[in-house]
């Protein structure tokens, strides 16, 4: 029967299945053809979407970010058992325990230990003599800087990862703390009725710690991560390194069911403008550093794949590609800092 279309012929058929394995091989050579730092740039921001949190991570691991002038910050409970003190740059965190203060990260010197670490937490209702630990994320001096001067005022002792100790033993910064405990990957450590699990996620430096530990909000439980160091570093084989870090911490996240994303450098996470949100009330009954599981995850793939994109874009100058890119790059991965 006839439809009025006369049917292809066999020479044409066969001249067709002839260019399939063609089509084939050129669809496969455009998904195997290597992709440019923009392109994971441009992942990571349409990943981000609207979401301040996520937006401000994206600006963070952007190649030539300038650092903002820093301003005072004042302390808040950000949660019933956590408290933030520092400025606008860099933060220290205050774990509120029924034994006394566990507090991560020392600001960058003894004066910055005496006149905001130390009221800071008499103005949240807490003794700065209750500091049991400070636990120092990684060995750049705007966290280490101010935990020799807590531990001589207070007996607290201080924790770093055995890597970072090294660091500071073979660079000699001022104001390094003294050689204290070492915090070993996996550690628990149990203060009253708090226990923080340590993780291990070299990159940033050596031996930088990211902790995980249980938080309360208005009585209610919720599990927190503070990423412990947050900038890439210079060289592309630590890059590397801070990208198998970052897959490796978040499936521990995902495995303890951390809903709640904190950071020792709130421009890296928006954490000063929801720390603002906090004290002028405006979140009502929730806490906005609560972002829950999903979005924690979404914050770690990120950074993930930011990640990717600064090491394509190390690869990219290399071979002469991106000169000017490479320059922007070695400029923000030069701060010993975040």
């Amino acid at each position: 029967m006839s439809f009025g279309q006369s049917s292809p012929s066999r020479r044409a058929l066969l001249a067709a299945a002839a260019l399939l394995p063609l089509v084939g091989r050129e669809a496969e050579a455009s998904a195997a053809a290597p992709k440019s730092a923009q392109h994971y740039y441009d992942r990571a921001a349409k990943l981000a979407g609207d979401d301040p949190v996520l937006r401000a991570l994206v600006k963070a691991l952007t190649p030539g970010l300038t650092m903002p002038p820093v301003q005072p910050l004042a302390p808040l409970r950000i949660f019933d058992d956590v408290a933030v003190l520092g400025t606008s740059f860099v933060q220290a965190t205050a774990l509120l325990t029924s034994q006394g203060v566990i507090l991560i990260d020392a600001l960058g010197s003894p004066d910055d230990a005496e006149k905001i670490i130390v009221p800071g937490l008499r103005s949240v209702g807490v003794d700065p003599a209750k500091i049991k630990y400070v636990v120092v994320a990684h060995g750049h001096s705007d966290h280490f800087g101010g935990a020799q001067f807590l531990a001589d005022q207070y007996g607290a002792r201080v924790m770093m990862s055995r890597a970072d100790w090294n660091l500071l033993a073979a660079d000699r910064p001022a104001n390094a703390p003294k050689r204290d405990l070492e915090i070993s990957d996996g550690q628990r450590l149990t203060l009253g009725d708090t226990t923080v699990a340590f993780h291990h996620t070299p990159g940033h430096t050596p031996g930088t710690v990211s902790p995980i530990f249980p938080v309360r909000w208005k009585g209610l439980r919720h599990t927190a991560m503070l990423w412990g160091g947050t900038a890439p570093p210079a060289a592309t084989t630590d890059k590397r390194t801070l990208l198998s870090s970052a897959l490796a911490f978040a499936s521990r996240m995902r495995q303890a069911g951390v809903d709640v994303e904190l950071n020792n450098h709130g421009g890296a996470d928006n954490s000063r403008a929801r720390m603002e949100e906090l004290r002028a009330g405006s979140t009502g009954a929730a806490n906005p550093f609560v972002i829950g599981r999903s979005r924690t995850q979404r914050f770690m793939k990120v950074m993930e794949i930011m990640l990717r994109g600064r090491i394509v874009q190390d690869q990219e100058a290399s071979a002469g590609t991106s000169p000017a890119a490479a320059a922007a790059s070695a400029r923000r991965s030069a701060h010993a800092c975040c």
